[in-house]
């Protein structure tokens, strides 16, 4: 038997991705936190919504869109962009699906007490 031939299915629940995703995402310096989900997205989407994270799955392609509360002093384009490739390559590698589009929506920007 080869890989394309091996019998049965995996699958993968979101809370997984949105584990995935939270995870990679509080790896990446500058970034403070997560956010929860704002407005109304809440009670449309319950899947990681107090974890900062929204992910949605069409036809085998995972968006994502992360909530961020970043630290002060940091240049946001940048470490938007090292959320992006983090957790696009967690999701890819770990989980072996296609990622579409991750978003990263700057929350607030967190300063220390003092």
């Amino acid at each position: 038997m080869t890989e394309e031939t091996t019998p049965g299915t995996t699958t993968v629940a979101p809370d997984v991705l949105v584990a995935i995703a939270r995870l990679e995402a509080l790896k990446v310096p500058g970034v403070h936190d997560l956010a929860p989900v704002p407005g109304g997205v809440n009670r449309l989407f319950r899947k990681g919504a107090n974890d900062g994270v929204r992910i949605q799955i069409e036809d085998g392609v995972v968006d994502a869109d992360l909530y961020v509360v970043l630290e002060s002093g940091v240049n946001l384009r940048r470490v938007s962009r090292e959320i992006q490739k983090a957790v696009a390559r967690a999701i890819s590698e770990m989980v072996g699906m296609t990622v579409g589009h991750i978003d990263i929506h700057i929350e607030d920007i967190h300063y220390p007490q003092g």
